[in-house]
């Protein structure tokens, strides 16, 4: 019995071990001339917000803290980021026809005033990502704002 636990421990610690070789891509892309904050006035309170909120999963720049290095959680961030540039990718904001930039930024307020975004596990890891009522009041104000401009310019 003993050996067996012993079996069955040295083959855990190898399978973690090699598992390590195995991580997912990097998510290093560099600031484009079509980002939001290439191609939107954003006030700064609201661009702090969605550096801390939004940038690491709906952009092409995520940064990396060191338990991200760590498999099987880089593979679970990576399917974050991977969903998250999926549904909406800041940085290719200025490929996005004024239709769909108005219903990202519809979506945009939905999710922050249902909670549904930042997701919670990001919220647990990251702090500074945690939103009050009045950055979601900020975020939604500046959202209404953008949209009546971009259609004032349709």
């Amino acid at each position: 019995m003993k050996r067996l636990l012993r079996i069955l421990l040295i083959v855990f610690v190898v399978g973690a071990i090699v598992i390590q070789f195995f991580r997912p891509e990097k998510n290093l892309g560099t600031s484009t001339p079509d980002h939001i904050f290439e191609k939107e006035q954003i006030p700064e309170n609201v661009k702090t917000i969605l550096k801390n909120a939004c940038m690491d999963c709906h952009s092409d720049q995520t940064n990396y803290l060191w338990y991200h290095n760590i498999v099987p959680v880089a593979w679970m961030i990576n399917d974050h980021i991977v969903e998250g540039k999926d549904e909406l990718n800041f940085s290719e904001w200025g490929q996005l026809d004024t239709f769909d930039k108005i219903g990202a930024l519809e979506e945009i307020c939905r999710e922050v005033e249902r909670k549904k975004m930042p997701i919670k596990a990001y919220v647990q890891m990251h702090k500074e990502a945690r939103l009050t009522e009045e950055q979601v009041a900020a975020l939604c104000a500046w959202t209404e704002k953008l949209s009546e401009e971009l259609i004032g310019a349709e």
